[in-house]
């Protein structure tokens, strides 16, 4: 199961781990993702989506389906068929 949100695209970034001493190591910033349900009202079903703390809040904001829509126009693949 790959680290990416099905919405916004988010996916793990690489960066440094750099220590009192300076030195540095490689590590993985990985994005806060959520494994949520929605219910969509205009086609009266449910879907489970994977998504980032950020996306969550656009939902909260705008609504599913007009989120949804928005993605599509973009352009992102939702997996969600409107």
């Amino acid at each position: 199961m790959s680290r990416v949100c099905q919405l916004t695209g988010k996916r793990p970034i690489s960066g440094n781990n750099v220590s009192h001493s300076n030195r540095k190591t490689k590590r993985r910033f990985l994005p806060n993702l959520h494994k949520k349900r929605f219910y969509i009202q205009e086609k009266d079903e449910w879907v489970t989506l994977k998504v980032s703390s950020a996306a969550l809040r656009n939902i909260n904001k705008l609504g599913l389906y007009a989120y949804l829509q928005k993605c599509e126009k973009k352009g992102i693949d939702t997996g969600i068929k409107l």
